[in-house]
């Protein structure tokens, strides 16, 4: 059985993007996940039942700790020799294929599940862009999350590579018998909605994910204050974790979040899907994603999502059949938009029908699953003819 090893910066990132899909491809593979030590890379070796290597990978720019992560990845993948090393998240994919390029490992595949430097500008950006050149050059295989990324990796000439997009671009789809509001009885919402001080009258829309100023939540939040005290009966959930060491949210906007009484913020969880089953609408005003997996969740647990006019969201949903696509950092397109989501419920109903439909259809998660091992095996079978 050849070996497949799967890399990402951080656990968390083959804990949640890749929930399934190792336990998956294992029965195919003698799959190895590699990323940082931690709770979540624990979780993935209990879970999923494959190997696990600690190797440590900063997630921002450190040239002399991102050569010697280089340099124990490579260690490691000259003594597992796996047949295909493939990449999640910029830092992981960066080190994966240069240190599989030395390493003589046959495939070396890099999905692109988002990209960093559209968003930024000067220095920075032309760094960034070298990085993910340099990627591209190590790598034999190249994979945009999504076709907005794609558009992207050939408008900055990122590579000359074929650039395949694997079941839509989503990286591990969405397992539909699981994120459904069937699995939630009216009981099970009373009592969480109860512990949340949330009343059956309350119209809450939902924010999924880290809350950093990159994923737009100081416009969301200026929106949703400036709406709420002009609005009866509606609330603002906001699941996920603070990040200030990171990509800091504003002083004014945290004050909001910890002291404002129609926003609820309950921090990470492990399982979302209570929180949704709870919710009316999501609102997602991110700056940039490559595919986003919050998005499809929420649309199969029935929800109408908010989101901004960027990568992957606007290829999930459909402006006024499954939700409404606003402009990036625009506080006043979310106060429009949140307000269009209450005052038409007629058309709030449908798309919340049409939310899910859309992604039964598109996004399930054996579908990826088999498209991703499909992939596998033809790339396998051009080297073996």
């Amino acid at each position: 059985m050849k070996k497949l090893i799967r890399t990402a910066t951080v656990a968390i990132s083959l804990d949640v993007l890749l929930k399934g899909q190792l336990r998956f491809l294992n029965n195919y593979f003698d799959v190895v996940a590699v990323s940082g030590q931690d709770e979540h890379l624990q979780e993935v070796q209990n879970r999923e039942q494959v190997k696990t290597i600690a190797v440590h990978f900063e997630r921002n720019i450190s040239v002399f700790k991102d050569l010697v992560s280089l340099f124990k990845l490579y260690q490691v993948l000259k003594k597992e020799k796996p047949f295909i090393i493939h990449s999640i998240t910029p830092k992981a994919g960066l080190l994966s294929m240069v240190a599989g390029y030395f390493a003589n490992v046959p495939i070396r595949m890099h999905t692109f599940t988002g990209l960093i430097f559209p968003t930024k500008k000067g220095v920075l950006q032309r760094v960034l862009i070298a990085m993910d050149q340099l990627l591209c050059r190590f790598a034999t295989h190249v994979y945009p999350g999504g076709a907005g990324v794609k558009n992207d990796l050939i408008r900055y000439n990122i590579t000359k590579k074929p650039l395949k997009l694997i079941a839509e671009g989503n990286t591990n789809g969405i397992d539909c018998a699981h994120f459904d509001t069937k699995n939630f009885s009216k009981n099970d919402c009373q009592v969480l909605k109860k512990q949340l001080n949330i009343s059956d009258e309350d119209f809450v829309f939902i924010y999924v994910g880290r809350l950093v100023t990159d994923k737009g939540i100081n416009e969301a939040i200026a929106a949703f204050v400036r709406f709420a005290a002009a609005t009866e009966n509606v609330k603002l959930l906001l699941v996920g974790p603070l990040e200030q060491h990171l990509d800091p949210i504003k002083a004014l906007t945290l004050h909001h979040i910890n002291n404002n009484r129609k926003i609820i913020a309950v921090g990470y969880q492990n399982d979302v899907r209570p929180y949704f089953a709870i919710s009316d609408c999501l609102l997602f005003p991110s700056y940039r994603e490559g595919f986003p997996n919050v998005v499809l969740q929420a649309g199969a647990m029935n929800l109408p999502s908010i989101v901004t006019n960027i990568n992957g969201c606007n290829e999930i949903i459909i402006h006024n059949k499954n939700g409404l696509i606003i402009e990036v950092k625009n506080e006043n397109a979310i106060f429009d938009a949140m307000r269009a989501i209450i005052a038409d419920q007629k058309s709030t109903v449908k798309m919340a029908k049409n939310a899910r439909e859309i992604i039964v259809t598109n996004y399930e998660q054996q579908l990826v699953w088999q498209a991703t091992l499909d992939e596998y095996e033809h790339i396998i079978a051009t080297l073996n003819p």
